[in-house]
């Protein structure tokens, strides 16, 4: 096969993330991304060396068998979202628990007693699971009319319209539809990201599940001057923007309407300066009976009731060890600490799991990278009356030289592309008997697994939860344990 040439094949089956193994009707093989299992597709050959093969999907010309007759999403298959929303629930679970098994399967030790896979665990909602959604604004196809949505699946510059989206719930498509209204009927021009030039670049909404309340983020440049057909002020125009906002009908409650300044060329929410058009500029959540106050920038798992799954198995899987007396630690047990645990929550983000596993632990110390974060860790301990929680704003690779304390347990849940190899082999060297590994990337997983088991761990348990349904995402929660000598 040649670059440029276009085939045709059947999905033989789908590896994580997305890659589609398509055989051909000469017996060859192409990655196809954004494929499922059973289709008969045609695709163009982008890449051919070493033997290997990598097609674009160029469309779809038979549905697999385990395809719905309908997506269930009218925006589907031109929005680059969801994946696998054509396939019945129950088919993305088994297809994401089996592709996680094969990844840990492929990279376990060959002396390892075996672990215990616990399955996949869904989400708690298969539609408008999303407390968090960034749209964008641009235009349909090459100088077209103003446009707010999601990326055109297989395009870095069109925008496709999604006033159906069915990740999220009705506020969320009642503020998308409100805000391209308002703007398109005022002529105002998007920020393009070739010329640098133009004003609306994205609409960040959050809401929460629990509390109901909304936050509304528009971001735009400052380059506001002579850009807009009837010379609105900007003040004008956002006021009126926000009265539009707040004239509309929801089922929650809007907390906060904000605006944020970002001139900068990369494509990505970057805040240089947050205005309060109406409200405040934070949101409440609850997790698991605590309180969390988010903010637009905060992290935080975008699914709210899949997030409690998540914490509730990372918990149980520490928890007995935490709670029983006899287990062997790796420093002096202090009888000050109620539970006589100290756990570090390493790449601990806004403290979530901190807070989850303190109730249980005689001390946690968290370390994250974004001061932000750390800040906002310190401040939902606080509202949660928990006083044995310590976050530290740093590099986990620095910060653990510097920690006085040594942990009796390790929970770690770093970022998708996993842990810096030299983080690794410092938290290695503590040698705690048990450690809980949440990923968000089975493969990073994977590779990270191959040291930890080269270091004597041992995988005990796996269990995935579905946080993202209708999409190629999966986390993956593990339980390691070492023998103490």
């Amino acid at each position: 096969m040649k670059k440029g040439q276009i085939v045709e094949g059947i999905v033989e089956r789908v590896e994580f993330p997305n890659k589609g193994i398509v055989v051909t009707e000469d017996g060859g093989r192409v990655i196809v991304k954004n494929a499922i299992a059973g289709q008969k597709v045609s695709a163009v050959i982008n890449k051919a060396r070493k033997g290997k093969c990598e097609g674009r999907l160029l469309s779809v010309l038979e549905k697999s068998p385990l395809e719905l007759a309908e997506a269930g999403c009218v925006h589907a298959g031109e929005c680059g979202g969801c994946t696998y929303q054509s396939l019945p629930y129950g088919e993305q679970l088994s297809m994401k628990a089996a592709q996680v098994k094969k990844l840990i399967d492929d990279v376990i030790a060959p002396e390892s007693a075996g672990y215990e896979f616990l399955g996949i665990k869904e989400s708690p909602r298969q539609k408008g699971y999303r407390n968090k959604m960034e749209f964008s604004f641009g235009d349909e196809y090459k100088d077209g009319p103003l446009a707010l949505g999601m990326h055109k699946r297989g395009s870095f510059y069109d925008i496709v319209n999604v006033p159906e989206c069915q990740i999220v719930d009705a506020d969320f498509r009642m503020v998308l539809s409100v805000t391209l209204s308002y703007f398109k009927e005022r002529g105002i021009p998007y920020y393009h990201k070739l010329r640098h030039t133009g004003y609306l670049r994205h609409l960040l909404v959050r809401k929460a599940v629990k509390t109901g309340e909304i936050l509304v983020d528009l971001v735009t440049t400052t380059q506001m001057d002579g850009v807009c057909r009837d010379n609105f002020a900007e003040a004008e125009l956002l006021e009126g923007w926000r009265d539009a906002l707040l004239a509309a009908s929801c089922d929650g409650m809007l907390a906060g309407i904000l605006h944020t300044r970002n001139d900068s060329v990369a494509d990505i929410v970057t805040n240089q300066g947050t205005d309060v058009l109406f409200g405040q500029d934070y949101f409440y959540e609850e997790l698991l009976g605590l309180r969390f106050k988010i903010t637009p920038f905060s992290f935080f798992q975008t699914n709210s009731l899949g997030a409690e799954v998540l914490y509730e198995t990372a918990r149980e899987f520490i928890g007995d060890a935490l709670t029983d007396k006899e287990q062997p630690g790796t420093g002096a047990e202090s009888e000050e600490q109620e539970g006589g645990k100290t756990v570090f929550d390493l790449y601990s983000g806004t403290g979530t799991i901190a807070q989850m596993l303190a109730p249980v632990a005689g001390k946690v110390i968290g370390v994250e990278i974004i001061p932000e974060a750390v800040e906002a860790a310190k401040e939902n301990a606080e509202l949660n009356g928990l006083h044995n929680c310590e976050f530290i704003a740093g590099d986990v690779l620095k910060v653990m030289d510097e920690i006085q304390e040594k942990p009796d347990y390790i929970v770690l849940d770093p970022p998708r592309d996993g842990i810096h190899p030299k983080a690794l082999e410092k938290i290695i060297r503590y040698g705690v008997p048990q450690m809980v590994y949440i990923s968000c990337k089975p493969t990073s997983l994977a590779r990270d697994l191959e040291v930890l088991q080269a270091r004597g761990y041992e995988v005990k348990k796996v269990c995935c939860v579905d946080m993202f349904p209708g999409t190629v995402h999966v986390e993956t929660v593990v339980l390691l344990s070492r023998e103490q000598k």
